[in-house]
């Protein structure tokens, strides 16, 4: 039983409040206590008080006994409020600290490609942002309410003992039985359930695609803001119906709920009129316990609220990505250093690999030799195992089957971090930095003379002074085009070549470079690194024909390999491919900036 309790997400939520701050998470909850007191100690006062009155007593104690409960119970809510919101706030920034670390520590990138973590993921990451619910700041206030309405009505029940042993047991008794009755309607029950969770992730997506810039052009160049006004009121609408009949009250459980109440407390409060009727019940005594009974019904309202609920599932979410994430992205690493590598060769031997959530192959038996310090181009229809090829070279997954080696070693065998020292890469979804620009060719740092030499190798020395932030929103900040922020990328690739890497990968560099612009940047990547072994992948055949050898894979195998010369005289794939690009490029080269054609599907 105590296993299953802690496994509760209301546990869970309520055990990371002392993590986040443990001084302030002991004084919230003894305020909660104490505030859950007080209408039963202003029973007590109140009766004392008519007592002192109905006897011709002095009042001053009575009166100063009631007056100080009363102003306890009015300063310590909005103290209370204020420890929680503060509270709530440390709260919220441990679970993004940790989901933070649950996501950037694991050394591969399994764990974030994985479907079965994605709604968690996202109800994580997003859930103090005021999209699904009110932030936490705001939810411990809504929690400390309902839980002190609890307090207030059990320390009501236990001073009605004193009347009698049966009249609390009826009285909590009847309010707990609507907690029962009303089950179905327990939000923290079914209001986070993967139904609900699941058009939670949609809706959000759709509000996503409302306010964040990237989205901004399409939509208005393509007249889609209706059609996402309507997509987002129809989700969100969706998400409100779920929640709805996960907490919408009952008829039937209603109407016993009711009966059994009244029933309860007239059976009570007959019973003390009849007391004080015969005389075995002074007023002063009345008083107190007819007010008890009637704190006895905050039972009703206290317990686990929807607020609860709304924080104890995304807590419950970044504890289970915490454990979950780790394995998912581990990868092991060994004690060999590649300090000098690759001397010889890079070798995909019999390589196989599938992502984890799909179970199909993208590379099957990949055979492939990449002599060092030479360039290789690799080409092949979308979805050939290109993009994959590089992301097993940088160590971001591991092979199934297979191996890949450097000089003879297993890449397994190389002490992780200092192989990706020795590995630079370009991918199509670079990164842009929101920081200066200096930062976003050498993030780790660099001298400002790499950083210059970088830039001015990828074409982009005049770009911007080093200081300058890439970004509009900063003052002295700037925006850079496609084409520039390609360059930026490259340089940042170069620099790394300059500080002692020994492999480059580039994942469609030129992209958004017209033809021209990737001929001069491919050449200038070709003079930096004749001394690395370069990896090129590419659609535009004008740019794979410089590299020494060119790799055509089809079906996660390797169909065609050979120099420009040897596969255009050789008649297959590539050489088709290569023929209807030349024909639309035309002579001159004129093509559009970032066209591309694929003919190997």
């Amino acid at each position: 039983m105590i296993a299953r309790l802690t496994a509760r997400q209301e546990w869970q939520f309520f055990s990371v409040l002392p993590r986040a701050d443990r001084v302030l998470a002991w004084v919230w909850w003894g305020i909660l206590v104490l505030r859950g007191l007080l209408p039963a100690l202003f029973a007590i006062a109140m009766g004392v008080l008519v007592g002192a009155v109905e006897r011709g007593e002095d009042l001053g104690r009575p009166l100063a006994l009631v007056g100080v409960v009363f102003v306890l119970m009015q300063v310590l809510a909005p103290v209370h409020q204020a420890l929680g919101a503060n509270l709530g706030d440390r709260t919220a920034a441990w679970l993004y600290d940790e989901l933070t670390t649950a996501t950037v520590r694991p050394p591969g990138m399994g764990h974030l490609e994985n479907p079965e973590l994605t709604n968690d993921l996202t109800m994580a990451r997003d859930f103090d942002l005021g999209i699904s619910g009110p932030p936490l700041s705001l939810s411990m206030d809504f929690m400390a309410g309902q839980m002190v309405a609890m307090v207030a009505g059990l320390a009501s029940a236990v001073i009605l003992t004193q009347y009698a042993w049966w009249a609390p047991i009826v009285l909590a008794g009847a309010w707990l039985s609507t907690h029962w009755l009303l089950r179905e309607s327990a939000v923290w029950r079914d209001r986070e359930n993967e139904e609900v969770r699941e058009a939670q992730r949609h809706a959000d997506y759709t509000y996503r695609l409302a306010v964040d810039p990237p989205a901004a052009k399409e939509l208005r160049l393509f007249g889609l803001s209706s059609w996402t006004i309507d997509r987002f009121r129809e989700r969100r609408r969706r998400l409100f119906d779920l929640r709805w009949e996960a907490t919408r009250l009952r008829e039937r459980p209603v109407l016993w709920s009711l009966l059994i109440v009244l029933t309860a407390n007239a059976l009570v409060f007959w019973s003390m009129a009849n007391a004080a009727a015969d005389g075995t019940l002074n007023l002063d005594r009345l008083v107190t316990f007819a007010m008890a009974a009637i704190g006895t019904s905050s039972i009703a309202f206290g317990g686990l609220s929807w607020a609860l609920d709304g924080a104890a599932a995304p807590t419950a979410a970044v504890l289970r990505l915490r454990a979950a994430m780790a394995p998912a992205g581990h990868l092991p690493s060994g004690s060999v250093s590649p300090e000098g590598r690759p001397a010889r060769e890079i070798r995909f031997r019999d390589v196989s690999f599938a992502y984890p959530a799909t179970g199909e192959l993208v590379l099957e038996g990949l055979d492939l030799t990449i002599p060092a310090g030479s360039s290789m181009a690799i080409v092949g229809q979308n979805g050939a195992g290109k993009t994959t090829l590089a992301k097993l070279l940088c160590r971001l997954y591991d092979p199934q089957g297979g191996v890949i080696e450097v000089d003879g070693i297993d890449v397994r065998d190389f002490d992780l971090d200092a192989w990706r020292e020795r590995v630079t890469a370009v991918f199509q979804d670079f990164i842009r930095y929101e920081l200066p620009l200096r930062d976003n060719v050498a993030p780790a740092g660099a001298p400002d003379e790499v950083v210059r030499a970088a830039l001015e190798e990828a074409g982009a020395a005049n770009l911007a002074d080093l200081h300058t932030i890439l970004a509009k929103g900063y003052a002295g900040g700037t925006d850079l085009s496609g084409g520039q922020w390609q360059r930026v990328a490259l340089a940042r690739a170069l620099a790394s070549v300059h500080l002692g890497a020994g492999v480059v990968l580039l994942d469609e560099p030129t992209a958004q470079l017209d033809v021209r612009g990737e001929a001069e940047i491919f050449n200038r990547i070709l003079a930096s690194t004749r001394h690395t072994t370069t990896i090129l992948i590419s659609h535009r055949f004008s740019t794979v024909r410089h590299a020494d050898r060119i790799c055509v894979i089809e079906h996660g195998r390797v169909v065609e390999l050979g120099s420009h010369e040897e596969l255009m005289a050789a008649g297959g794939r590539y050489r088709t491919t290569f023929e209807l690009q030349a024909s639309r490029f035309g002579a001159d080269g004129g093509a559009e900036e970032g066209e591309s054609l694929d003919a190997l599907a």
